[in-house]
């Protein structure tokens, strides 16, 4: 029971964590890749995370790899931001939404990007090179070379169509 605690705290208090599981040809990192505090990542069994040469990543960051993600050259990142190739699976009425496994993708971030601060990327985000991500955006899609995203503060909604 101690060891459980101290791990927790550990954890908790851990400046930068990399978890990578079992394969060492799931992590790889470029030359003169920074990061500051509470950095984590995490490389499951089956994921590849690719980072290149000159990259920075800001306080708070997290990067989650099932399956592929892949980030260019001299690309900085600002506070905040998560990355995931992957989400939960949730349209089977009859299995709760942790019982029904992931939806595993690729990621994909050119060179020379600035993603602002508290961005999310998510499975299948494509974004070219030079682009700028503004703070908050949500990213799920192709961005092309050279664009500049910003948000606007609206959402849509739309009902669940479960299948028995």
């Amino acid at each position: 029971m101690l060891i459980v605690r101290v791990f927790s705290y550990i954890k908790r208090r851990s400046y930068r964590f990399f978890l990578v599981k079992q394969n060492k040809n799931r992590l790889f990192l470029g030359n003169n890749v920074y990061w500051r505090s509470r950095f984590s990542v995490i490389v499951e069994d089956q994921g590849q995370l690719k980072i290149g040469n000159d990259c920075l990543f800001n306080f708070d960051c997290s990067i989650t790899c099932l399956g592929k993600i892949t980030i260019g050259n001299s690309s900085i990142f600002g506070e905040g931001v998560k990355i995931y190739d992957h989400n939960h699976k949730f349209n089977r009425k009859n299995k709760t939404i942790s019982e029904q496994g992931m939806a595993i993708g690729e990621v994909n971030i050119g060179n020379n990007c600035w993603i602002g601060s508290n961005v999310i990327i998510l499975k299948g985000a494509d974004i070219g090179d030079n682009c700028v991500i503004g703070a908050g955006a949500i990213i799920s899609g192709k961005i092309p070379d050279n664009t500049l995203v910003r948000t606007k503060n609206n959402y849509e909604t739309e009902t669940i169509q479960f299948k028995d």
